[in-house]
């Protein structure tokens, strides 16, 4: 079978490997979709750890086609969590399991998404509709981090929520943040993720601090940084209002410092908080995208073969793009 591998920081091929095999509490599945993430393309240049060799993808579902030893049956589609946690140690017993220091993450420290077939955990595999789109079910991970995210943030109904940044992350904040009856606030330079925004559930899309001023110059209740950019975090506290909040769900490599002026943030009291994962979130993700309560359809970009994975994942993503869907079987 084909799988795109990350050999070195700075050398990702598609290679022929063996198909694997499920060892004892594992299932395989053929691969339907799997997301490009940014945490892939931080994977390719070094600004995020991994183990050399691996099969990269950390956002996929596919069909069961062997159950092993366990009760999944063949042909069921699944979605799949790709952090195991140990369960044993300090932060696992304290439910803090997205802090695991044992964490075995798929795409990182395993063989992910971007092959033919995948050998997973069964218990971290959560079973979704039959007649579910198969591109949907692989935005149940991303959802799954963003609702740990919202969670932290605690969004309320009647609240001002600004979501910064118009990627797959910024854009399900915003569809939550509705959800939970704020007013939102997109905040993106990219014009075509305003009108996506505005499509999906933003009440306001703006490309400026400025023009965020101009509608909330108070200031949000509420702030989620969605864009993983030294100079949006920095931003993202001096766009709260006095006594409000900021979650940062954005990913910025690996060594990078942010300036924060504590003074205003002790004398505004700041909530600040950064979110990691998806603890305990997943099966909801996986019935949000099963109900459809989030729209996924219009956040896919372009869908690429296998063959085409390693050229996306080296490059940038093309201006507008939110998300590319590799489709293993797609020539």
């Amino acid at each position: 079978m084909r799988a795109t591998k990350l050999l070195e920081t700075g050398d990702i091929r598609t290679v022929e490997v063996p198909v694997p095999q499920p060892g004892p509490g594992e299932i395989l599945i053929r691969v339907e979709a799997a997301g490009i993430c940014g945490t892939d393309r931080h994977l390719y240049k070094g600004e995020f750890p991994s183990v050399p060799g691996k099969t990269l993808g950390h956002e996929f579902s596919g069909i069961v086609v062997d159950g092993g030893d366990t009760e999944f049956a063949e042909g069921t589609r699944v979605t799949c969590d790709p952090n195991t946690w140990c369960g044993t140690c300090d932060q696992c017993q304290r439910g803090r399991v997205n802090l695991c220091k044992r964490n075995v993450a798929t795409g990182i420290h395993r063989d992910g998404g971007f092959a033919e077939y995948c050998a997973f955990p069964a218990s971290k595999a959560v079973a979704l509709p039959e007649d579910l789109d198969p591109l949907h079910g692989a935005f149940c991970e991303p959802l799954a981090c963003t609702i740990h995210g919202m969670d932290l943030g605690a969004a309320r109904a009647g609240e001002r929520v600004l979501v910064i940044g118009g990627g797959v992350i910024g854009l399900i904040a915003v569809q939550l943040a509705h959800l939970a009856g704020s007013e939102v606030m997109l905040l993106t330079r990219s014009p075509e993720k305003q009108a996506l925004g505005l499509e999906t559930g933003a009440d306001h899309a703006v490309g400026t601090e400025e023009a965020f001023r101009v509608l909330w110059p108070d200031g949000a209740d509420l702030v989620v940084e969605c864009a993983g950019v030294g100079e949006t975090v920095a931003v993202a506290p001096k766009l709260a209002r006095t006594g409000g909040r900021v979650v940062v769900l954005g990913v910025l490599p690996q060594g990078d410092h942010v300036p924060f002026e504590p003074f205003d943030l002790l004398f505004r009291e700041i909530q600040l908080h950064f979110s990691f994962l998806n603890p305990f979130t997943h099966g909801r993700a996986a019935r949000m995208i099963a109900e459809g309560a989030i729209s996924v359809a219009p956040l896919i970009s372009r869908t690429i073969s296998l063959d085409q994975a390693a050229g996306a994942i080296a490059a940038p993503p093309p201006r507008g793009e939110v998300r590319a869907i590799v489709v293993p079987d797609q020539i």
